[in-house]
């Protein structure tokens, strides 16, 4: 198995890709309207190697030069509390792997990859949304369900 490596801002076409197919999982949509703007967000953030939003990718075993999975996290910076002193927190998000290239740990590496990310910049307290499809993989990185609702407003 190829290993995870950290994505580059040449990157970022196939991490919109992968984010696509990802959310039509969830949720099918033609609306491609938000693809050209997370186009370029993800070249910002990619280029500053020193940022807080990062991407881990296994590249397509084939070598057309396409991405075979990715995991993407931030740092979040809050407050303080009981439990999480600096209130540093990541979240990951945009964790997909191509249908053709499944079930060969491809996703499992890009988490790892992520989660050592995290250690390295003293994050200790990882949220994620997981899919049912996604659970087992969370589960068996130590992931556990919360009792906090999640709730949210659009503006």
């Amino acid at each position: 198995m190829k290993p995870a490596r950290r994505a580059v801002p040449e990157d970022a076409e196939e991490l919109v890709r992968l984010r696509k197919i990802m959310l039509d999982s969830m949720s099918p949509s033609d609306d491609v309207d938000w693809q050209q703007p997370t186009l370029e967000a993800l070249r910002c953030h990619l280029a500053d190697p020193d940022g807080e939003l990062t991407a881990f990718v296994v590249e397509d075993p084939s070598g057309s030069g396409g991405l075979a999975a990715c995991a993407t996290g931030v740092i979040q910076r809050s407050l303080g509390s009981p439990g999480n002193p600096y209130g540093t927190t990541g979240h990951v998000f945009n964790v997909c792997t191509d249908p053709g290239h499944r079930r060969r740990g491809y996703s499992r590496a890009c988490m790892e990859a992520l989660l050592a990310w995290y250690k390295e910049h003293d994050v200790r307290r990882v949220d994620l949304h997981a899919t049912a499809t996604g659970e087992p993989l969370y589960a068996s990185l130590g992931f556990t369900r919360t009792p906090a609702p999640a709730m949210r407003v659009t503006l």
